[in-house]
Order: C-alpha cells, then structure tokens, then sequence
C-alpha cells in the first residue's frame, strides 16, 4: 500500500496542539486594512483554534500529523 500524500498547502497554514485540536492564523488581514475597525484588527491578532467540522477536514490533509 503506498504512502498517502500531506497537501503542501496545508502543512504551511495548520499546526496541531498536544491534544489534536488544530491552530490556524485568523482570516481577514491581508489587505483593506482601512476599512476594518481597530476592535475587529485586535481580535484577529495571533491564531484561533478551529472547529470540529474544519478539524476533520484539515486532518484528512495531513494524514501523519494527528
């Protein structure tokens, strides 16, 4: 049985806690910073933990990370 492929994409943006939960960077700060209120750029800042539903998903795309 061959090795199941890690998408590169995702190993550059989602890391795992000690306990399985996975880290990702906040969305929404690239660009168009003018727009945005001071309120929404401070809760941005740093990483977030994602939910259950987009955990499974991104655990499908790195198969050696659990």
């Amino acid at each position: 049985m061959p090795k199941m492929k890690t998408k590169s994409a995702a190993k550059k943006r989602f890391t795992f806690t000690a306990n399985g939960k996975v880290k990702a960077g906040n969305a929404g700060k690239r660009h168009g910073m003018i727009k945005r209120t001071p309120k929404f750029i401070r809760d941005t800042a740093g990483t977030m933990i994602l939910s259950d539903a987009d955990t499974k998903i991104v655990k499908k795309y790195m198969p050696y990370n659990r």
